[in-house]
This record gives structure tokens, sequence and C-alpha cells, in this order.
């Protein structure tokens, strides 16, 4: 049986429910050996970073302690941006492929939002040589009629195959999982931080206590 990996990539300014939900699901669904989570170092779509590398990493470990699979903080696009190097997924993937081998099955996991801008990802359309790409949308989202660049809605919707596919394959699926509505957002969390509120419902526990006692998000 071929090794499993997921991977959660994102910026984590601050990490939140919505991020572990979602790694729990598709962990869950793909039956993986591990899930990786990997915060970006220099992510050239975004603005500059409020928390830095390592208290991003920091908070990580923090909110998927204790989880009922492997899980690991993977600092590699922290790393290269410590270089003054941008993150590209097309890099981090290709880096893992070479780890892993060919025979491993990878999955990158995203949210529905992210497939507004996949084509402006850095050489979007050779992702998919290096792994599957899981999404997660809300109850009756159609890639047909969600506004996304035809070429991405041609690439997801043409290479649709089911977990036991992606789980049993090293690349080149995607998965549209349409039972999944988590609706937090970082830049939430930030402004209400700002404002005082606790927003223990958006931050897992661990993470809210680093928070406080690391004095972050308060201007």
């Amino acid at each position: 049986m071929a090794y499993r990996i997921a991977l959660l990539g994102g910026s984590y300014d601050p990490v939140h429910h919505g991020h572990v939900a979602l790694g729990e699901y598709f962990a869950a669904l793909l039956q993986v050996d591990q899930l990786r989570v990997i915060p970006t170092g220099l992510p050239w779509q975004k603005a500059t970073l409020k928390a830095s590398s390592q208290q991003r990493a920091d908070m990580l470990g923090l909110a998927f302690a204790g989880r009922p699979f492997s899980v690991a903080v993977d600092l590699q696009e922290i790393a290269r941006g410590a270089q003054g190097l941008p993150t590209y997924t097309i890099d981090t993937l290709r880096q893992i492929r070479a780890e892993l081998g060919p025979q491993a099955s990878i999955s990158f996991l995203m949210g529905a939002d992210q497939l507004q801008r996949f084509d402006t990802w850095h050489e979007w359309q050779s992702l998919f040589g290096y792994a599957h790409f899981c999404v997660a949308a809300r109850p009756g989202y159609d890639m047909a009629t969600a506004g996304l660049p035809p070429a991405v809605a041609e690439a997801f919707s043409s290479r649709l195959g089911t977990p036991q596919q992606i789980r049993n394959t090293p690349h080149g699926l995607t998965y549209l999982a349409q039972d999944f509505a988590v609706d937090i957002s970082a830049t939430q969390i930030r402004a209400a931080l700002q404002r005082g509120e606790k927003a223990d419902s958006l931050i897992p526990p661990l993470v809210l206590d680093y928070i406080e006692q690391h004095h972050l998000y308060k201007s």
C-alpha cells in the first residue's frame, strides 16, 4: 500500500478552527499516514503577515496537538522565505515528491475560495503532476456555476475522482467535498482580537493562550 499524505498550506496568521477542521476531515476521508501543515514563508499574493514565522509555526503545533493521526509542521516555505525567496506551491510539491518518491499518494487540501485565483498560481497546470487537489466547499457548490476561470473549472471537473482512487494513486485527481462548511477568516479573527474580543469560538484554546501571552494582533 502506498504512503498517503495530505498537505495543508496557508499563512496561519493565526491558525483557527476552520484549518483544524479541514485537516481532520480530509485526514479521515483519505486515511492518510500523515497530515503535513505548511506555513507560508513569503506569500507572494498576500500582504505582510502580522505574526512572525516562528510564532505561526508555534501556533500550528499547539492547534494540531493531540490529534488521532500523525501531524507534522513543515517549515520548508519559511526556510525559503528566510532566504528572500517567494513561496510557490509548485516548489513545495516538487520537494515533497522528491522526498516521498513516485508512488506516494500526495493530496493538497484547499478551500473552494482558492479556486477563484488558482490560474494565477505559479505553473498551476503543472501542479497535477505532483499531487491530487481536494477542495472543501459549501453544500450545493457547483464548479460549473461558481464563476471559476474556465480553464480552472475544466481542469478540476475533468479530473474528479473518488476518495478510494485518490488514496491509491500518486497524483493528478481532484475531489470536491460539498458537505464541509466552515466560514472563518483570519482577517475576521485579527479584527476581533484588536477590538479586545476573546474569539475563543474561532481559535483553539491553546492558540488563544499563546496569542495572549505574546500580545499578538493587538494593533
